[in-house]
């Protein structure tokens, strides 16, 4: 009976490690997926972060114009942006729909935004835009013109095989666009 109880206990135990490794793997794949996508942008290699985007976007945006909004984002003289900290919140578990794999993803990272270079009128126009976007208390100046955003995201990560994660960033205003290639179990979430 002895010999019974703890065959069964091992195997109980077994199995939850099996469950625990393969949900953790996944996690970790889309956060693999996610830092190269942000290390991408950092290191000034557009492209490169293009290729982390879910590919229907393409749809909606072409991969060009993608490029290009990037380019002017983080590749832009005038606007100085700087990617660090990146870290992670909730990754929800992985949901097979039509084909593919979807799972909310939340994230957060720090962002020095210097647009020193620009004149007074246009850095009050960034820094109530990136209140606006960031939240209040999410903005600090540090000295005229350069600021630190904690900013909190959420993307849709988006595998077929659960190796290879694409991304899209969810927020409200890019609904519109979203609703043309995200199913509606997912959008209703954002």
């Amino acid at each position: 009976m002895k010999n019974k109880f703890i065959t069964t206990l091992f195997v109980l135990i077994s199995i939850f490690s099996f469950a625990q490794a393969k949900v953790n793997f996944e996690e970790i794949q889309i956060k693999k997926s996610l830092t190269y996508f942000a290390n991408s942008i950092k290191a000034k290699k557009m492209n490169q972060a293009v290729d982390c985007i879910y590919p229907k976007y393409f749809t909606v945006i072409s991969k060009e114009q993608m490029t290009q909004i990037m380019e002017v984002t983080y590749n832009n003289p005038l606007l100085k942006i700087d990617i660090k900290d990146l870290n992670f919140g909730v990754i929800e578990k992985p949901e097979l729909i039509d084909g593919e794999y979807f799972s909310i993803t939340n994230y957060g990272f720090k962002l020095q935004c210097d647009v020193s270079s620009m004149n007074d009128e246009t850095q009050n126009k960034i820094e109530t835009a990136m209140k606006i976007k960031y939240g209040q208390g999410n903005v600090k100046l540090l000295k005229k013109g350069v600021y630190v955003i904690n900013a909190k995201m959420r993307a849709c990560a988006i595998s077929k095989d659960k190796k290879d994660w694409k991304f899209l960033i969810l927020e409200k205003n890019y609904k519109p666009q979203l609703v043309k290639i995200l199913p509606k179990k997912i959008l209703d979430k954002i």
